[in-house]
């Protein structure tokens, strides 16, 4: 079982309180070292949240509050745990190379992993690479904001302009497709960039 879908099953039914935990916890396990499609909880909470207030996009700033909080406890810790332990020169010389392949080198790439996810353990990274921290919390607070803030908008015109079931069948169509969207991303720019395929990033 998803751990994402065990926390919410052990939290989600606590009114609004029960559901910002959920995606606090759902996103800090992300932002560390565990996958956990923090997507799809988001609108799976956003949805929840319809029936505990009259106003979804305020109860949606607030699921954007706690994630963009647990990305950065859970980003800084990996990258403080990181900073504190000997790398070897090898894997800094391997992530200084698969860097250097991607379309941005610095901490944009922070912004740019919102649409097509490139680089696993962003905290280590920044370490790694000698990123300004500053710089880094700055762009992974704005990619939050503008994707999550996009997919509540999303959501929340579905449930405008549908009745409850279809507003959450569209809802779940669109971020599925944004799943989905992101991973091909991923992939082509993985591929147009020889990552992946053997290809010597040295060469």
């Amino acid at each position: 079982m998803n751990i994402g879908q065990s926390i919410y099953d052990l939290f989600g039914g606590n009114g609004e309180i029960g559901i910002l935990l959920c995606i606090f916890l759902i996103f800090l396990l992300d932002a560390l070292v565990i996958p956990t499609l923090p997507e799809l909880f988001f609108v799976i909470g956003f949805m929840a949240g319809t029936e505990y207030t009259d106003v979804p996009v305020l109860f949606g700033c607030e699921l954007i509050s706690a994630a963009a909080a647990a990305e950065l406890i859970g980003i800084f810790s990996l990258y403080y745990v990181v900073e504190h332990i000997r790398i070897p020169k090898k894997v800094e010389k391997a992530v200084g190379a698969y860097t250097d392949f991607l379309v941005l080198g610095d901490e944009r790439l922070l912004l740019l992993n919102r649409v097509a996810p490139m680089i696993p353990f962003a905290g280590a990274f920044i370490s790694i690479m000698k990123w300004n921290p500053a710089k880094c919390a700055f762009y992974i607070v704005l990619g939050c904001v503008l994707k999550y803030g996009i997919i509540m908008l999303l959501s929340d015109f579905f449930y405008g302009f549908f009745d409850s079931g279809d507003a959450q069948t569209f809802t779940l169509i669109m971020i599925f497709a944004v799943i989905g969207a992101s991973m091909a991303l991923s992939l082509y720019l993985k591929k147009r960039n020889g990552i992946g395929n053997g290809k010597d990033p040295d060469a």
